[in-house]
């Protein structure tokens, strides 16, 4: 059922084309505008004495001061600003059979800072706030089925984290349940199959951060059957599953386990608040908080109208970047498996100092510089031939609190030169042990989920 779901990408409920006529038409037919507006017309938010931006219902989430410390990488200590949202919020995606097929129920959603306005975004995509209603406006559509989601319905629950850097121990629950009911589709809404989704991943800034992390807990490997056709898998998809149940490994998740506990007792990560008005390298102007020599990104401050929503118009934050970054996955067969190379990597806003990310990740500005400081394997990445690039597109950020973000994705795939003794950092994984990391919280970050949705195990379209 869910590997007919995702080598299924014709023949289906809605073609590929219908889907991307479907978004084009909600991008026409949808009201949408995002206009820049300083800090004291943000309604319903204020700045307190330290510089703080909070909403004045006490919930959603605020932009605060951190003073970070650690003993990893090259800069011991610093300040910034940083996402408080301690709420846990729905990513949920509800699924159901038709003719021996999953399909999945994606909606056309519309956030603020997303580059291209409509996003593929999953089922239900809200803030405790949001389905609490704290802004008064209409519940969010098909709530009640993931409220009341029965144990047998549920094929996916994990409580997973947000991006490391811009938010503060941020987590979310992913959950995908599957329903028997014949349920009334709304506009914003149509059934897709995991091969579609997976095809639609092609596309620069089409298919949002939300759904990408909910689709990557699926362990494909666990889905597979006597009866079907394996026949349909290329030959990366079978070398993937194979990499996903094989027991030949480069390390063991023994060693895994030793190695990370072993990074996360050697370095230290203290996090204190701190004003945002005494940070020496930030300033707080009336429309942006920003550092002084324009690095790294900046909070600024949108009215949003949109005509879709549960609420059509209201103010917030955002975080806007201050350069596109680059997030990739090296691969390379060890013993005829493929393996990831995949690096423990401290961010100030992590729960447990480090999480497991992807070969390079680099988001605020560092792809560029001078050879000595760049982080490893970044040219490697930058100059790999076209003919070892398994995947490529830009893809967005949440939309939902950073403003027009997107980063490069890559999967290459290394050629024999490429060495398997590695800096401290870094291990090689296969895709099996990724999962079983994956079912735990706060081990692999959002850039390895949203690299991990990306793999394909059908030829291209």
């Amino acid at each position: 059922m869910l590997i007919k779901s995702l080598l299924a990408i014709n023949n289906t409920i809605n073609s590929l084309e219908d889907i991307k006529n479907w978004i084009e038409y909600r991008n026409r037919c949808v009201q949408v505008c995002v206009d820049r507006t300083s800090f004291l017309s943000l309604a319903n938010w204020c700045i307190d004495e330290n510089g703080s931006l909070r909403h004045i219902s006490g919930h959603f989430f605020s932009i605060e001061g951190i003073k970070v410390r650690t003993d990893y990488g090259a800069v011991s200590c610093w300040t910034q600003p940083i996402i408080n949202q301690p709420e846990i919020g729905f990513l949920g995606i509800l699924t159901k059979e038709f003719d021996g097929v999953l399909y999945f129920l994606m909606q056309a959603k519309i956030e603020p800072g997303n580059i291209n306005c409509v996003q593929i975004s999953p089922t239900l995509q809200a803030t405790k706030s949001n389905y609490r209603q704290v802004h008064h406006g209409k519940q969010p559509r098909y709530l009640e089925y993931f409220v009341n989601a029965l144990p047998e319905q549920i094929l996916l629950d994990q409580l997973q984290s947000e991006q490391g850097s811009r938010f503060l121990r941020k987590r979310n629950r992913n959950i995908i349940i599957k329903i028997k009911d014949d349920i009334e589709i709304n506009d914003d809404f149509r059934w897709m199959t995991l091969g579609q989704i997976k095809e639609l991943m092609r596309y620069n800034n089409l298919v949002n951060m939300d759904t990408r992390t909910v689709l990557s807990g699926l362990n494909i490997s666990n889905y597979i059957s006597p009866v079907d056709d394996m026949t349909k898998m290329s030959p990366l998809g079978a070398g993937l599953i194979l990499s996903t149940v094989t027991n030949h490994c480069y390390r063991s998740m023994e060693e895994h386990l030793s190695w990370l506990s072993t990074l996360k007792s050697k370095y230290d990560l203290l996090v204190d608040k701190f004003s945002i008005k005494d940070m020496e390298d930030w300033q707080i102007l009336s429309d942006e908080i920003v550092r002084k020599d324009e690095q790294y990104f900046k909070v600024i401050g949108v009215k949003v109208t949109i005509s879709s929503r549960e609420v059509t118009s209201w103010c917030q934050p955002l975080i806007q970047p201050m350069q596109q970054g680059l997030c990739a996955f090296i691969i390379k067969k060890i013993y005829g498996v493929y393996h990831f190379l995949v690096q423990a990597k401290l961010e100030c806003g992590n729960f447990d100092v480090m999480e497991l990310a992807p070969s390079v990740q680099c988001l605020t500005g560092n792809i560029y510089l001078t050879d000595g400081m760049k982080p490893p394997f970044v040219d490697y990445v930058l100059n790999i031939p076209s003919e070892r690039i398994v995947y490529d597109a830009l893809q967005s950020e949440e939309g939902g609190r950073f403003f027009k973000e997107q980063n490069r994705n890559m999967i290459i795939e290394a050629d024999d030169a490429f060495p398997i003794e590695l800096p401290e950092c870094y291990t090689w994984m296969t895709l099996g042990q990724m999962y079983k990391f994956l079912v735990f919280n706060n081990y692999l970050n959002i850039q390895s989920r949203s690299l991990i949705s990306a793999l394909k195990y059908s030829e291209w379209v």
